[in-house]
């Protein structure tokens, strides 16, 4: 029989399907993976080719290489095609009942490696550290521009996810307002906090840790699950255990460890799933937030693999054909060497 489950973060509701019930093979897409043969000489974020971007805005490279050039490992330019432009001053006014500003922000693009066929399997986590700390570097710098109320960090993998190019790529844009689901998630952690004196995400760690049947992976300081409430099949957060609201407070050790479960859940996904397209967002308070007692930062990670149709637009809930916890166990069952 479906069941209705409720999302205790957005408090949503989510059918989950079961009548539905698929075997993970039946979630498998045509792969995405381009031709070995493609001509990287037309690829903008290929070593060599940094003259097809906009100027680098940071950069982790060798010593001694210059700046624009070959001999990076991760870097970060302008979106060549930016939904938000950082000049100009926002202008707020309003027309009647509707509100408007000038689309004042930065969009930018973190280019995760110079191996343009890098898969999670053939990156080292040590590479995952790299692309961590360029996201942590680009959220502080950003924030420090008065009018940037946050900074969301995401990555598109794959055609199916709205990804243009197969370079392994994430993208950052910061922008004048706080979006509508990260308010309403700090909005709700907030109501839990006042009622209970403790942080919803914390418990949701204790009861995820307690319970073990939805957990895909775990070190000592993240755990990976499918939520009680998936939206999608194979849905999986990531978040710290120890309770903490910005991403950008994030220490060495932390950083070794977040590598960990990102490489581990992205390799799980690519092998199970046969390298589907999948959206990741990193959800973290705002700059100068004063929600430190009750928000925590964590990542979703989301398979494109089920359509949303019109019941899940008329409604906002969301049809899941996959229970999570069969999705955890069959994504446990990925060994990664």
């Amino acid at each position: 029989m479906p069941e209705l489950r409720k999302d205790p973060v957005l408090k949503r509701w989510v059918i989950i399907a079961t009548e539905r019930a698929s075997r993970p093979n039946d979630f498998k897409k045509k792969r995405e993976d381009f031709p070995a043969n493609q001509d990287l000489s037309k690829c903008p974020f290929c070593p060599g080719n940094e003259f097809m971007t906009p100027p680098e805005v940071l950069a982790y490279r060798k010593p001694g290489t210059l700046a624009n050039g070959p001999g990076w490992w991760i870097r970060v330019v302008n979106n060549k095609f930016p939904a938000l432009n950082p000049e100009g001053s926002l202008d707020k006014k309003g027309i009647g009942i509707y509100d408007m500003m000038n689309g004042v922000g930065y969009h930018e693009v973190l280019i995760e490696t110079d191996d343009h066929f890098a898969t999670p399997l053939s990156m080292s986590s040590s590479q995952f550290e790299e692309i961590i700390w360029g996201y942590r570097d680009r959220i502080i710098e950003l924030s420090k521009d008065v009018r940037i109320k946050y900074v969301i960090i995401f990555k598109n993998h794959g055609k199916g996810a709205g990804a243009s190019l197969f370079h392994p790529h994430s993208q950052i844009i910061a922008t004048p307002i706080i979006p509508a689901v990260i308010k309403n998630e700090i909005d709700n952690a907030k109501e839990y906090f006042e009622l209970r004196d403790r942080c919803l995400f914390c418990d949701i760690v204790t009861q995820e840790l307690g319970h073990q049947d939805r957990i895909v992976f775990e070190n000592n300081s993240f755990i990976a699950f499918c939520p009680f409430a998936s939206a999608f099949p194979f849905e999986t957060w990531i978040i710290p255990k120890k309770h903490s609201h910005r991403f950008e407070d994030i220490d060495k050790n932390h950083v070794v460890d977040l590598a960990q479960t990102l490489k581990s859940v992205f390799s799980k996904l690519y092998l199970l799933l046969d390298n589907p397209p999948f959206n990741m967002m990193l959800h973290t308070a705002p700059p100068n937030s004063n929600s430190k007692e009750y928000y925590h930062w964590h990542i979703e990670i989301i398979p494109r693999l089920t359509e949303v149709a019109g019941f899940e637009w008329g409604t906002g809930t969301y049809i899941n054909p996959m229970l999570p916890e069969k999705a955890a166990i069959e994504l446990r069952k990925q060994e990664i060497t």
